[in-house]
């Protein structure tokens, strides 16, 4: 009975944990700019106690990401997934002797991506219940989140994007609990040191925490002055920390604490060297590339979290109930915070030069954004569930929204099995590699092919099980009618992407690069 009950609470996330360990999509040729720097430094730290990575690159070569300085090789990352996973090395390395690189990568995104996302799922679900108290709301948006965004991608693969946006995000939610005295001061510590370890993971997370601290200072306000200044002065404890560090690696590698590794970079000097960050002007086709292309915009790819935008007039005053009685009080302050993080990242990816990021699924730079748009995106789809016994459109409606939810998993999802670097040079990498791809038989390495069951074959427990998560999600919440219609409206959606631009002789010979890659590992 324990071990049902277990699984009718948390089964959702066995399956999405599934799901992000069953698919390793690791293909040698490409030669991953974003994920060999962080391997080899993994490397150096573990085995070298050293921050250069010239070994590495001695031993497997170069990529566009390494950036030399006095004489050295250093990645030109934000080092904090790398110390993260050095000591998970250290020790498989103590007992079984030095892994492959393969083994490394594999180990490396455990480590610094999908556990951390799991246990972010699990913090997730205790603080969603604020906006949506139906665990069936929860789980979907979760399912969402989790399954069809790119969360997903920058959790198996060793970027660290995805784990700044769990630093940042678990700093805000324990922040609110340590103000409305839900935990103690231990952890308004790791709310500092988790918010502080954002730049040391990835650069451009650190610019949520900006509102977040604002957040978390106005619920601070009618704290006692003595208890207000103690907590404050733990929170900057707290951060000082993971920014020391930072700074330290900074002077150490590259002269100079506030010096990154894209100041000393070459391969790409001419776009990180200018402004901040790349930061130098607001530019159109920057912000449509990003939200909106085929090949790259986030709710093309992802348009389930397009429903934050009605969702935050709920946030703002409440779901009700047909009665127009309320459900859930609103919460403007969690809504302030949504739209401010949403403004300055969409800011930011639309100011940078170098704004497509390379080979990528979806505005990667922007990964930090997602996580404060799922209270508006809860509230929604909890007023959605609870009019839905009472009111057509509330039915129609919520059918239509998980649609958009079958759109996001079924993109994600079958990419990360497929080839989860999509070429920045395609009109529309979804039908030119990730569809042909499954017409071909072609996957990534899987738990199937890995003894011996090749092809699509070999992906059927990983489809079984995504598919079956997300159908029993949607079914949970919507009902039998409201599931059909998802999967009408999921289905519409895709066939009409079939009708944007693609194809031709440049998608064929950038298709026959990644077929050789997928064959060739």
């Amino acid at each position: 009975m324990r071990i049902r009950d277990f699984l009718a609470r948390r089964g959702w996330l066995l399956a999405i944990a599934f799901a992000y360990l069953y698919v390793f999509p690791y293909f040698p040729k490409i030669r991953s700019a974003n994920e060999l720097p962080r391997v080899y430094l993994v490397k150096a730290i573990a085995e070298e106690h050293a921050f250069t990575i010239d070994r590495g690159v001695a031993r497997w070569g170069t990529t566009a990401d390494v950036s030399p300085a006095n004489g050295h090789h250093y990645s030109n990352k934000a080092p904090g997934s790398s110390m993260l996973a050095a000591p998970a090395y250290l020790g498989v390395r103590a007992v079984v002797g030095e892994p492959s690189l393969g083994t490394s990568v594999w180990l490396a995104r455990v480590v610094a991506g999908i556990v951390p996302m799991l246990l972010f799922l699990g913090l997730l679900w205790g603080f969603l219940a604020r906006f949506a108290p139906n665990p069936a709301v929860r789980q979907l948006v979760l399912v969402a989140y989790g399954l069809g965004s790119l969360a997903m991608t920058y959790s198996i693969l060793f970027y660290s994007h995805q784990l700044g946006a769990i630093c940042v995000g678990s700093a805000w939610i324990l922040g609110i609990e340590v103000a409305e005295r839900r935990r103690g001061l231990l952890a308004m510590t790791a709310a500092g040191g988790l918010a502080g370890a954002a730049a040391l993971v990835d650069y451009q997370a650190v610019f949520a925490a900006v509102p977040v601290a604002v957040h978390v200072l106005v619920k601070l306000r009618a704290w006692p002055r003595r208890e207000l200044v103690r907590v404050i002065a733990i929170a900057i404890a707290g951060a000082g920390v993971p920014i020391a560090i930072l700074l330290a690696y900074h002077a150490a590698c590259f002269g100079s604490p506030w010096r990154t590794g894209y100041d000393a970079s070459e391969t790409f000097a001419v776009y990180h060297q200018q402004g901040f960050l790349g930061i130098t002007e607001l530019r159109w086709e920057a912000f449509t590339g990003s939200l909106v292309r085929p090949d790259n915009g986030l709710v093309v790819l992802a348009p389930w979290l397009l429903l934050a935008i009605p969702g935050g007039v709920v946030l703002a005053r409440g779901a009700r109930m047909p009665t127009g009685d309320a459900v859930v009080p609103g919460d403007r302050g969690a809504l302030a915070v949504g739209v401010a993080v949403t403004a300055i990242y969409l800011l930011f990816i639309s100011s940078i030069n170098f704004w497509r990021g390379g080979w990528q699924i979806g505005p990667r730079y922007i990964t930090a954004m997602l996580p404060f748009l799922l209270p508006a995106v809860a509230a929604l789809f909890q007023e959605l569930a609870t009019r839905r016994s009472a009111e057509w459109v509330a039915r129609e409606l919520l059918g239509i929204a998980t649609g958009l939810v079958v759109v996001g998993v079924a993109i994600y999802a079958l990419s990360s099995a497929t080839f989860p670097y999509w070429p920045d040079s395609l009109k529309h990498p979804l039908y030119d590699v990730t569809f042909r791809m499954l017409g071909d038989d072609l996957v990534a390495p899987n738990l199937g092919s890995a003894i011996g069951i090749s092809g699509i074959a070999g992906l059927v427990p990983y489809l079984v099980v995504v598919a079956g998560l997300l159908g029993a999600s949607i079914y949970r919440l919507a009902g039998l009618r409201g599931t059909i219609a998802a999967v009408a409206v999921g289905l519409a959606v895709l066939v009409a992407y079939g009708r944007f631009e693609r194809g031709g002789a440049e998608a064929d010979r950038v298709y026959g690069f990644v077929r050789g890659a997928v064959i060739e590992r």
